[in-house]
């Protein structure tokens, strides 16, 4: 990722491709067209890995092989793809007038035949407001994605064009856009600090499914393989959850989202799940949750959260969720660290004083296309004696990073590669187990190991900047009376020049016959 933290820095073409895809839109809505293009996307992918399979099995006819045998590709975990639906048909029709109801019925033909994509992929490509003609160049536009690099085109390159896609759309739709989508420095801040190598990960707000690509990324890069992890998760809004099974099913990930769309509060699809890990990124500050009708709810261990925000409400939800082991990292809008509005104060001092909190890191505004307001993260532990760990009982660790990050545009900043390397280093620094050759220290105005006892007389208040203090300015080794004696100079110098500058105005304005 080195500076940027989207895929350009690996993937060459995804903005041209990008660029080329918006101008097919047209008058299109952004929120309308992201199902245009990324079902295409989706279907693009199947089919590159349904034809490999097929050339596979025609290879292999002499031994028994049926390349028209549904079950020789679900046995390898790869949709079967009729041929009504294959890839070819769409390209060989892209110029006529009915081509919009050609992708209709490829898209619901893959839905009858793949009982786990029903009621997911979009079906709305003959509607009159998207121009046929705009479709089939867009068509053999996404038809060119991969062509001569046969190693990763399926999953690979299909798989990172359809993340940067999602992000481009989130960016175009603004505030609405992050509903589906968070950015992937901060998912990479999470998962890297989390660490998931193995075990249950749970999302109970997984958008578009971010956070799990994420995590399987990171099991593959440390030597693990797909499957190590068991995905859970659960999304309210229907158009995202279609989002989201697209998204892990075009990288191959096996998960368990639900059969439909449902809230997590109160429509619980995993009420017996207790996860190793807890990774999610829940609507700030929610207001609309009818947390009214829930107020006797088990899950509220540590207090009844106010109907007007759905935060410690959340909060409750992930730890309520999380094994005996397990560890949660979340994002939430900064008045979390320290509201004591609604009884919110009592909730986060309760959470607190059972030693749950971790870790708490403050980030850098502008982060979100949705939301210019500060955000951090909170870290729970379920055991801090956890024994691959450190024996943290009784400690937090703070990191203030709010001065991290690079802008990209005028509005939009992102956390670095060596940024999260810097977080996560020093989490597992302090966190790590008690040979680790690396060692934690206090560094002032970035990062503060808090006792129990400091966070007290802090009045229960989590916010980084609270403990780590001011950043340590190193010596010049030059003399403080030196220094001042210099700026003393500096200073009566700009002093006469403002003297003079206003001598020259009295006379330029006498000139003019504006004299006192």
């Amino acid at each position: 990722m080195s500076n940027q933290t989207n895929t350009s820095a690996n993937l060459g073409f995804e903005n041209n491709l990008w660029r080329a895809a918006d101008a097919l839109r047209s008058n299109m809505d952004a929120a309308e067209y992201k199902h245009v293009v990324l079902g295409l996307i989706f279907l693009k992918y199947i089919s590159d890995a349904f034809e490999e399979q097929h050339a596979k099995l025609e290879a292999e006819r002499a031994i028994g092989a049926d390349p028209e045998d549904a079950d020789e590709y679900r046995a390898v975990n790869i949709f079967w793809v009729p041929k009504e639906a294959r890839w070819s048909r769409l390209k060989d029709n892209a110029r006529q007038p009915t081509i919009g109801k050609v992708v209709d019925d490829a898209m619901l033909a893959i839905e009858r035949d793949n009982p786990s994509l029903k009621g997911v992929l979009p079906k709305d490509y003959a509607h009159p407001r998207l121009d046929q003609q705009r479709l089939g160049q867009l068509i053999d536009l996404v038809g060119d994605i991969g062509l001569g690099d046969k190693v990763n085109r399926s999953k690979d390159i299909l798989g990172r064009v359809y993340e940067y896609f999602l992000s481009q759309f989130a960016s175009a739709e603004g505030k609405k856009g992050g509903q589906f989508y968070t950015p992937r420095c901060i998912v990479g801040v999470l998962v890297e600090m989390l660490a998931p190598y193995k075990g249950r990960v749970y999302d109970p707000c997984c958008g578009s499914g971010g956070m799990f690509v994420q995590s399987e990324k990171f099991v593959e890069a440390h030597g693990g393989k797909i499957g190590d992890i068991s995905i859970y998760g659960q999304e309210s809004n229907h158009t995202t959850w279609r989002l989201a099974k697209m998204n892990l099913a075009i990288r191959g990930i096996d998960c368990n989202l639900g059969k439909e769309h449902a809230d997590s509060f109160h429509s619980d699809l995993h009420p017996d799940l207790k996860a190793d890990y807890v990774l999610a990124n829940p609507p700030f500050n929610d207001s609309d949750w009818r947390g009214e009708q829930l107020k006797d709810d088990k899950r509220w261990q540590f207090g009844i959260p106010p109907a007007s925000n759905a935060n410690f409400a959340w909060v409750q939800h992930f730890i309520h969720h999380l094994a005996p082991t397990g560890l949660a990292g979340f994002v939430l809008a900064n008045g979390s660290m320290s509201s004591n509005q609604s009884g919110e104060g009592e909730i986060r001092k309760a959470i607190i004083e059972a030693d749950l909190v971790d870790c708490m890191v403050a980030l850098p505004g502008q982060l979100f296309y949705s939301t210019q307001i500060p955000v951090c993260l909170w870290f729970i532990a379920r055991d801090k004696k956890n024994g691959r760990f450190r024996d943290r009982r009784g400690n937090t660790l703070f990191i203030d990073a709010r001065k991290l990050g690079a802008m990209i545009d005028r509005v939009h900043r992102e956390l670095t590669e060596e940024d999260i390397r810097k977080i996560a280093d020093t989490y597992h620094a302090w966190r790590r187990d008690k040979d680790c050759e690396a060692k934690y220290e206090d560094v002032p105005g970035f990062c503060k190991s808090a006792t129990l006892d400091e966070i007290r007389q802090h009045g229960h208040i989590l916010t980084p900047g609270r403990y780590v203090g001011a950043e340590e300015v190193e010596d010049d080794g030059i003399p403080f009376e030196e220094k001042m004696a210099a700026l003393s100079s500096e200073l009566y110098k700009q002093m006469a020049e403002g003297l003079a500058l206003d001598e020259v105005i009295r006379k330029n304005l006498e000139a003019l016959g504006y004299g006192e």
